[in-house]
């Protein structure tokens, strides 16, 4: 095992053992590796999380009850972003400008209910850490579609006879508009992909200012598949280059992770109930639009476009 995989293997970890996300949660996985990977960057910072209404405000338990090993604040769908300048602002004035303020926000709450505030905080270049817990659907909900919800998908507001129309947000380039310091993608699906997500979060952890990870998370029983390929199923989604890995550092697009031989968009879609419906006429239109996207990441990396 290499000495990184060691260090992190060895870390203590911030979310706590007994807590109530589902088998198989993919963000469960993920928010583990944000919050480790910020202290691990910066040993020193504490963490305030700040959590809009979602699968982890009832995770997270009502005081005196917390899952994390950081303090928690949680907040109504539209205000987390706002929420989380007004503590960093009040830890500035106490002089604790080194705790870092993150928000664990789900795709409805960022990409929908909450944006308008989450793109003032970045107009502003807030000093926090959002981070986009895209599980695209409204999951603590039913499963209803979100503007994340991708095209083809069943939810229980885009039935298998009316899936959803149209394509998802591109969330991550219009964050990366508004000119803050940091945008990455990230996912955890294999040893490399690890190492690539750590990386991001130790980069979001020395820079200031607003800093925006957008984090695919696969959800078991709304995507429908078996709680033991959460994974397995966020590798097929970077290989299949359906969910490519990127950042843009300082406006610069860098594309992280190159899959040596791509896969169909069909092996990714095919893990999962959500997409069965689907004829080979719609998969092929999926693999068309996930080819335009990546050409067109491929031409912000060049500096093309």
């Amino acid at each position: 095992m290499p000495a990184w995989l060691e260090e992190i293997v060895a870390e203590e970890k911030l979310l706590l053992p007994g807590n109530s996300a589902c088998a198989g949660c993919g963000p469960a996985i993920s928010i583990r590796h944000v919050l480790d990977g910020l202290v691990a960057a910066k040993p020193e910072s504490k963490i305030v999380l700040v959590i809009p209404s979602s699968c982890w405000t009832i995770i997270a338990g009502v005081f005196p009850v917390n899952a994390f090993g950081v303090s928690v604040q949680l907040t109504p769908f539209a205000s987390a972003a706002a929420e989380a300048s007004g503590i960093k602002a009040a830890l500035r004035l106490l002089g604790r400008d080194d705790t870092t303020v993150v928000v664990w926000g789900g795709d409805g709450s960022t990409a929908d209910i909450g944006f308008s505030g989450v793109s003032a905080a970045a107009e502003r270049n807030e000093d926090i850490v959002y981070v986009l817990n895209d599980n695209e659907a409204y999951m603590n909900t039913g499963n209803q579609k979100s503007g994340a919800t991708p095209e083809g998908a069943w939810t229980t507001t885009t039935p298998a006879g009316a899936p959803r129309a149209g394509q998802k947000k591109d969330i991550a380039r219009i964050m990366a508009a508004h000119g803050i310091p940091y945008v990455a993608t990230l996912a955890l699906g294999s040893v490399p992909m690890l190492r690539d997500f750590r990386a991001k979060v130790t980069r979001a952890a020395e820079v200031r200012g607003f800093r925006f990870l957008h984090i695919l998370s696969g959800c078991p029983p709304g995507w429908r598949y078996p709680t033991s390929q959460s994974t397995e199923v966020a590798r097929l989604a970077v290989e299949s280059r359906y969910f490519p890995l990127f950042e843009c550092d300082g406006g610069e697009w860098r594309i992280t992770f190159q899959p040596k031989q791509p896969l169909p968009v069909r092996a990714f879609l095919e893990t999962q109930g959500r997409f069965s419906h689907l004829s080979s006429d719609e998969i092929d239109s999926i693999q068309a639009h996930v080819d335009e996207r990546w050409n067109l990441l491929a031409g912000l990396a060049r500096g093309r476009v």
